[in-house]
């Protein structure tokens, strides 16, 4: 017969039980945790992260907030490591070792191989006096009282405590090298970030078409024009300058307000000194002007000539807004 349970009150027992894991590793922080971040600034070479089992799962993890946050990190599984994939780790490189308990045979085996190749071992365990603990040059220590699971067995509370070790290294990396959100944006260049910093008007318009009209452009003319270049636009252009901007709003508002419109021409409705953009300004700023004005184009430029135009859709379509 199945018990039944309350499934919040798991939930929540679980996440009490990390929550207050974690926030106990403050206690454990010291000197060496101040050296090994030292010693990495210092290192010529890579680091290299390595665990078995969950432990491995968490080294990915922390390889990866590694390399996004400037410090160049490549993943190792350690039974791999004893059988052929040692030669990852090179003469200038960090160790990182990741162990709950840091007496698995693979730790036993692999410390030693790392010691010999006179490689520095920085021990992320929960058992300080361990095999792996006391073979390393720096140890953090993430020990934890229990796991989540309520039998005592599956990796829980000790990995996110790995993990959260492992995030306060690569911040305090970070912090110590000034790495800014421009540094971080090279590493995410197709992120939202990435795109913010980087991506320029230039980027966008080269995707569009370029409608455009004369100012005696008749209305005919106008309104294939916008339809065909599908922007919703067209700039009026006289010797290639800009001289106005018809939206497919005027073309709305013309034919309300007047019956007969064979004998208007593009001069007629367009609105004159429109805003425009140079093509080497960064994308979020057009987005910035677009805002400020309540308008969805602008038109770009390139030394005072039109070039393209800017839609609020491309912004969306690249994740800036």
């Amino acid at each position: 017969m199945k018990i039944k349970k309350n499934i919040l009150a798991i939930a929540k027992e679980t996440i009490s039980t990390e929550s207050k894991a974690i926030a106990n590793l403050i206690n454990f922080l010291d000197t060496d945790f101040e050296k090994a971040v030292n010693f990495i600034l210092e290192a010529k070479g890579r680091v290299i992260v390595t665990g078995i089992g969950k432990s491995a799962n968490i080294a990915t993890k922390i390889v990866a907030t590694l390399n996004s946050t400037g410090t160049p990190a490549i993943f190792m599984h350690a039974a791999d490591a004893i059988h052929g994939d040692l030669g990852i780790v090179q003469k200038d490189d960090v160790v990182i070792c990741i162990s709950k308990s840091g007496n698995t045979p693979e730790v036993k085996v692999l410390v030693p191989l790392i010691k010999n190749s006179h490689n520095k071992i920085i021990a992320i365990t929960g058992n300080t006096s361990s095999y792996l603990a006391t073979h390393a040059d720096f140890t953090l220590n993430t020990f934890v009282e229990q796991e989540a699971c309520p039998n005592n067995l599956a990796p829980t509370t000790s990995t996110t405590a790995q993990l959260v070790m492992g995030d306060a290294l690569a911040v305090a990396l970070l912090e110590m090298r000034a790495f800014t959100s421009e540094d971080f944006a090279k590493y995410h260049p197709g992120g939202t970030l990435g795109k913010r910093l980087y991506l320029r008007v230039q980027d966008l318009v080269e995707k569009n078409e370029a409608p455009q009209v004369n100012a005696t452009s008749n209305i005919r003319d106008v309104i294939v024009e916008i339809s065909e270049k599908r922007l919703g636009t067209t700039a009026v252009v006289q010797n290639d300058s800009i001289v106005g901007i018809i939206t497919d709003g005027d073309i709305r508002r013309m034919l309300k307000n007047n019956k007969d419109v064979e004998h208007l021409t593009a001069k007629d409705i367009m609105s004159k000194n429109p805003k425009t953009i140079e093509v080497n300004a960064m994308a979020i700023d057009a987005l910035e002007v677009m805002e400020t004005h309540n308008i969805t184009q602008i038109l770009a430029v390139e030394n005072e000539k039109y070039v393209g135009v800017v839609h609020l859709h491309d912004l969306l379509k690249e994740g800036i807004i």
